[in-house]
């Protein structure tokens, strides 16, 4: 039996799972506190687009998009986000038995996993799943989805139309859910910030892929692309869940990130 072992957890995210629910007890505490403003058990996506810092910074808007998936309850959730420390052209597909969560481990879907690298040969490269984005998702799928199984897909240089087409493939399935990693802008001033990151709302709110390249500075700018490519196609409606920075919790606005939370549902 294989298994993809945690490789940030402690870092990123506790090692704890009791710490981890702990987190995400309050954050839906302050969710449910405020329903009127967002319904949150109404929505229930097909896919969902989720940032990858830090939870201390992230997990809070990340935490609304799979409370929304949890209201769907897919059999399956396939997880793509970009390799931030090993160069990779095209796709890598993660080859294991299983994923390791502080929850336990999730279970990687066999048949989705043969099927997708039959129809788009797609190769496993190791050293790419050493890949916080994606590793990051996983306590969130197994604490709101226990028995869920997952693929992990990690890009580098990658056309978004090709991966475009792997979303597609997936979404033909109803029991199957996409998941999309991505933060924002890095490293500007708040006021900097905001405005590179409205660019990418506003191309996700209008499904305008000429938009996003008119200054979004997402890590993941690759995959949220195919997934408005996706949306258009599968006429999926993006709802904004939550846009934040790092300084709401560091307090710091001279050098901050970005992060949204995205759900796409059928219109």
């Amino acid at each position: 039996m294989s298994v993809r072992k945690a490789s940030v957890k402690g870092s990123f995210y506790p090692s704890s799972p009791e710490e981890i629910a702990k987190m995400f007890a309050y954050y839906n505490e302050i969710l449910d506190e405020n329903s009127d403003k967002l319904s949150i058990s109404k929505i229930k996506p097909r896919a969902v687009i989720v940032p990858h810092a830090g939870y201390i910074y992230s997990a809070f808007t990340a935490n609304i998009a799979y409370r929304t998936l949890q209201n769907r309850k897919p059999k399956r959730v396939v997880v793509i986000g970009p390799s931030h420390k090993v160069y990779i052209k095209g796709v890598s597909i993660a080859d294991y038995d299983y994923y390791e969560t502080p929850f336990g481990n999730l279970k990687i879907d066999e048949e989705l996993n043969k099927s997708l690298k039959k129809n788009f040969n797609i190769p496993f490269v190791p050293s790419a799943h050493n890949e916080h984005s994606t590793e990051v998702q996983m306590p969130f799928l197994k604490y709101y989805l226990n028995d869920v199984s997952i693929v992990e897909l990690v890009y580098g240089e990658e056309d978004s139309k090709d991966l475009k087409k792997i979303i597609n493939f997936v979404l033909k399935d109803r029991e199957n859910a996409v998941v999309i990693s991505t933060d924002l802008s890095h490293y500007y001033d708040i006021k900097k910030a905001n405005t590179l990151d409205n660019i990418c709302l506003e191309a996700i709110w209008r499904l305008d892929t000429k938009k996003l390249h008119q200054g979004c500075e997402a890590c993941g700018k690759i995959g949220v692309e195919a997934m408005i490519l996706s949306a258009k196609e599968y006429n999926l409606k993006p709802i904004l869940l939550d846009y934040r920075t790092s300084a709401d919790v560091s307090k710091d606005d001279s050098q901050v990130v970005g992060y949204l939370s995205v759900a796409f549902t059928e219109s």
